[in-house]
C-alpha cells in the first residue's frame, strides 16, 4: 500500500475550522475505491497543526487520487488556509491494514 503522513500548519485564524474547510476533500477521498483510510488528527503540542494519515491500496489507487478533480480542487483552494507548505512522508509498505502493537497488547 501507499502510506502517507503529512503535517498541515494551518493559519491560527482557521485552525478551529480546518475540519470543515477540508471536509469536501476528505469525504471525496474517503469515497475513492482505492482509499484504505484518510484520517485527520489535531496535534496536542500545536493546536494549529493537523496531521493527516492516509493510505491507498496500490500505486494505481494513489495515482487515481492525485489525478482526481477533488485533489486538484484541494491543491488549489486549501493552501490559502495554511501558514506554510505541509511536510510529508510517503512510502510503500506491505499489506493493506493496520497491524497490532504487540508491545502494548491488551488482555494478556
Amino acid at each position: 500500500m501507499i502510506f502517507i503522513t503529512a503535517k498541515f500548519p494551518v493559519k491560527p485564524e482557521h485552525a478551529d475550522d480546518w475540519p470543515e474547510i477540508s471536509r469536501a476533500f476528505t469525504e471525496a477521498t474517503r469515497a475513492e475505491d482505492g482509499c484504505l483510510w484518510f484520517d485527520w488528527s489535531r496535534s496536542l503540542a500545536d493546536p494549529t497543526e493537523y496531521v493527516l494519515v492516509e493510505a491507498f491500496r496500490d500505486d494505481a489507487a494513489g495515482g487515481a487520487h492525485v489525478q482526481s478533480d477533488h485533489f486538484r480542487e484541494a491543491t488549489s483552494s486549501l493552501p490559502a488556509y495554511l501558514a506554510a507548505t505541509p511536510k510529508i512522508v510517503n512510502t510503500t509498505v506491505e499489506g493493506t491494514q493496520w497491524s497490532e502493537l504487540g508491545e502494548m497488547a491488551v488482555g494478556k
